[in-house]
């Protein structure tokens, strides 16, 4: 026999003999000619091929040198720990997201600016038509004021009036047209 039993590179891995049949059938281990497990070569592919978060939980997640978290020995250890971290941040937001939508604290912006729209061009619908509405009545009432106030008998055309209130509407309605909502 050359290379190490299964019980025998159980024990030179720490890791327990189901670990490393399940490291044979996926192969994870080296064997030699004879079926022994080389454990250099064994232990190099398993520390490419394994998952450094599993190791350390495998481990009991503290290392035997300092009792400090167990880091394996290989390079990209520390890119998969750092991606592991970006991706814990990601969920977490995203999920204080759907909690802020739930409580109705956060809208989506594409519908904000919809509705935002809406209200602005159902203002402007009714500051558009509003001279029409009121032309007769405000004709009637300052006419009759100026002749309670005159003694003589007034009478303002409402198309006139109408039309000057059209024109200053507009004006304002205009000068408003310039206003932009930014909801950055």
């Amino acid at each position: 026999m050359n290379g190490l039993s299964e019980r025998g590179y159980a024990e030179h891995a720490g890791i327990s003999r189901g670990a490393v049949q399940k490291a044979r059938k996926t192969g994870r281990l080296v064997l030699f000619a004879d079926g022994s497990i080389n454990a250099a070569a064994s232990d190099a592919r398993r520390g490419s091929a394994t998952d450094p978060d599993q190791q350390m939980r495998s481990r009991g997640g503290l290392s035997t040198a300092n009792d400090g978290p167990a880091v394996s020995s290989s390079g990209d250890s520390t890119s998969y720990i750092k991606a592991r971290t970006a991706l814990t941040v990601y969920q977490a937001q995203e999920r204080q997201l759907s909690i802020q939508k739930k409580k109705g604290v956060l809208v989506d912006r594409a519908r904000a600016e919809t509705l935002v729209f809406r209200l602005a061009r159902q203002e402007r619908d009714l500051w558009v038509t509003w001279p029409t509405r009121v032309a007769a009545l405000v004709a009637a009432q300052l006419s009759a004021d100026m002749e309670k106030a005159s003694g003589k008998a007034v009478t303002i055309e409402t198309a006139i009036l109408q039309r000057v209130l059209e024109t200053h509407v507009r004006e304002q309605l205009d000068a408003l047209a310039d206003l932009r909502v930014s909801l950055e």
